[in-house]
């Protein structure tokens, strides 16, 4: 029958007519003798096909041939090499990649381009190198641009067109190296189909498979982005779900690729940097490595700041070799290794700032530090805290920041552990590293300009709450005072400042008379009158909050101070009730340095009425501290805007023990 139909073709060419008739009944033949052959079912030597019906369809597909015949022979080839049968192989020529692409770019009807590049794309899934053959013969520029077109269908068809070629291996080097021609792809991820979103995705995976430099481009291109806004992409719709489920499969695949070609970036980038370490002039061949390796730097922080791919690539692994990469960065900063001779003043300050960037982007993450917490402190916290003495302003800065961020989590992290019965007891070195490496050298930083200050005191905070030991560092606090510091006590530096002498009076083992000698009252004065003023001037609850809770703090530290001097001198004066003596010296010292604190009378009088419970509670019980210590010494104590107040507060209190110790407080102030 296919020998028949073909002679009947072949003696009548010239009637387009009896082709349309004759073509269609060829093509069922060739289609159910290559469906059978592939199943295997009935195989039959009879079903080989004749060469003459492979010549006569080539001669449909050519030009000057009627459009019908030439999409019918189309379709024919389309439909046979659905097939993976011997049938199929026939058609595999060196002439018709060109022939039906031809057929795909000259036709101005949509389903004729349709079946020309469907029947181009069943062919090159057998032989990828028939789409080759077309590359070669109309050129790249060509071929790009036919994804263009806005039919789907024919979109589709390229990319598995180009996934297959450069799966197969058989594509020329100079494709995958072309920046044009990856960039295409990335355009098409912007297309509404889900399905050529993600052949798109498996076209780059194959790029990225044959040539790792171009993930540096990729991430430029915002790959990580798309990969980020269609893994959380969820479609309705059974087709859509579909086209969801092949997405997520091949994104998957992408994903893993990344993942995977993440430790040799970064070794490849270790091994550059280890064979110039203490180098101050590399050789030609270790400057080509540098310069081939290190721009490779910023595809790490592209990976580690994305949700997708940041849980799977910091490991321990990879934090073990982060902080080798800080031990560069620190050999770099100190000038024992010099890469400006290499790759430019630029390129070697670009690769310091991405690796601080990278690890910044880790500490946003906190579970991640507190899962490998011996790594982040055995490899990582050294050299950070060397870089803290950095020449370069900016390196100094970050890396105290990070230094700061890194500790305090650490730190409460450990102390949430140990409420619940787990011992981590992992903080020793660190504490150790800090003592020895960092602290000598504080006072030098926290004289440098805003914002060091801020994180130099944030620190001192963390570790004060976790270490009592860190509390002989206090005199620290007032290296700041010293200077007159001009933040507002609004301000960070000023509010962290705060804290930490929070931290300092609150702990039992602070030395209080040397607290005293450094000028504590007359500080703690200064900062409770512009506190006051603050929040008895707020207007609104936006600008109170901040106020109160500020006030607060100090009222805390003002009754630390006063709960201590009231108990030396009580236990003063039960020593001399007893007959014990008592050093009576030490007691009026105290009282004389504190002295400066009987001005704050007036002010925490004024602080009575106010409606925050918390805010009177304080101020009540610091007044009554103050006046038993001093009684009415300040002559604006019993003024009339303090006897308003004290009207205000007892007409609006109904406890019994507060108006109490109100009616207490005044006793004392007026005997």
């Amino acid at each position: 029958a296919v020998i028949l139909l073909t002679e009947l073709i072949r003696e009548n060419f010239r009637n387009s007519k009896l082709k349309q008739c004759f073509l269609p009944a060829l093509g069922e033949l060739l289609y159910l003798m290559a469906r059978e052959e592939e199943k295997g079912e009935h195989p039959r030597e009879g079903w080989a096909v004749p060469s003459a019906a492979y010549t006569v369809l080539m001669r449909c597909l050519r030009e000057g041939e009627d459009r019908i015949v030439n999409h019918l022979a189309a379709k024919i080839i389309e439909n046979v090499c659905t097939t993976r049968a011997c049938q199929a192989q026939g058609f595999i020529t060196g002439e018709i990649g060109p022939v039906l692409w031809y057929l795909f770019t000259h036709s101005t009807v949509d389903s004729l381009k349709i079946t020309a590049v469907s029947a181009l794309c069943r062919i090159t899934r057998s032989s990828p190198g028939v789409f080759q053959s077309v590359i070669e013969k109309v050129g790249l520029t060509a071929v790009l641009n036919s994804l263009a077109n806005g039919i789907c269908k024919i979109q589709q068809c390229m990319l598995t067109m180009f996934s297959a070629m450069l799966s197969s291996g058989i594509h020329p080097q100079r494709l995958i190296q072309e920046k044009d021609f990856v960039t295409t792809f990335f355009r098409l991820l912007e297309s509404p189909s889900t399905f050529i979103r993600a052949k798109a995705f498996l076209v780059l995976l194959q790029v990225l498979i044959h040539n790792r430099e171009m993930l540096l481009l990729s991430c430029q291109a915002r790959l990580v982005m798309y990969i980020e806004r269609d893994s959380r992409k969820t479609t309705p719709g059974k087709e859509q779900q579909g086209g969801s489920e092949y997405l997520s499969k091949c994104l998957d695949l992408l994903i893993y690729h990344i993942v995977q070609e993440l430790p040799g970036i970064l070794g490849d980038i270790l091994s550059a940097l280890r064979n110039v370490s203490g180098r101050k002039h590399p050789s030609t061949a270790q400057a080509k490595q540098l310069k081939m390796c290190l721009p490779m730097m910023p595809v790490v922080l592209h990976l580690v700041t994305s949700q997708v791919f940041r849980a799977q690539i910091v490991t321990k692994e990879f934090l073990f070799s982060y902080g080798t990469l800080l031990e560069f960065i620190r050999s770099i900063d100190s000038g024992e290794t010099n890469l400006d001779r290499a790759i430019g003043q630029a390129a070697s300050e670009e690769l310091i700032k991405t690796a601080l960037l990278t690890f910044e982007a880790v500490t946003e993450h906190p579970s991640l530090l507190t899962v490998h917490h011996l790594t982040v402190e055995d490899c990582i916290l050294p050299p950070l805290v060397s870089l803290v003495h950095s020449q370069n302003v900016e390196w100094r800065l970050f890396s105290l920041r990070l230094l700061s961020e890194t500790t305090s989590l650490l730190l409460s992290h450990e102390a949430v552990a140990e409420e619940r019965g787990e011992s981590l007891n992992f903080s020793s070195k660190l504490l150790s590293l800090i003592r020895e490496m960092l602290l000598p050298q504080y006072e030098h930083i926290l004289m440098a300009p805003d914002p060091v200050p801020l994180y130099a005191l944030k620190l001192l905070v963390a570790l004060t709450e976790h270490s009592p030991a860190f509390v002989r560092w206090f005199y620290l606090v007032f290296v700041l005072f010293s200077q007159g510091h001009q933040d507002s006590i609004l301000g960070n530096t000023m509010q962290t400042l705060i804290a930490l002498l929070n931290n300092i009076v609150a702990n039992k083992s602070t030395n209080m008379m040397l607290l005293f000698k450094e000028g504590l009252a007359h500080h703690l004065c200064n900062l409770l009158t512009e506190a006051v003023a603050l929040y008895l001037d707020a207007d609104d609850k936006s600008s109170t909050k901040p106020a109160s809770a500020l006030l607060l703090s100090l009222l805390d530290i003002l009754q630390c101070v006063l709960v201590y001097t009231t108990n030396v001198v009580r236990q003063t004066l039960q020593a001399q009730k007893s007959g014990t003596g008592g050093d009576t010296e030490a007691a009026e010292d105290l009282l004389r340095v504190n002295e400066p604190l009987t001005d704050l009378i007036s002010l925490l009088i004024q602080l009575l009425p106010s409606e925050d419970t918390e805010i009177f509670v304080s101020a009540s019980q610091c007044l009554s501290l103050l006046v038993q210590l001093y009684g009415g010494n300040s002559q604006e104590s019993m003024s009339l805007e303090s006897m308003d107040s004290f009207a205000q507060v007892l007409k609006s209190k109904k406890d019994a023990r507060q108006l109490k110790l109100l009616l207490r407080i005044v006793k004392r102030l007026v005997s």
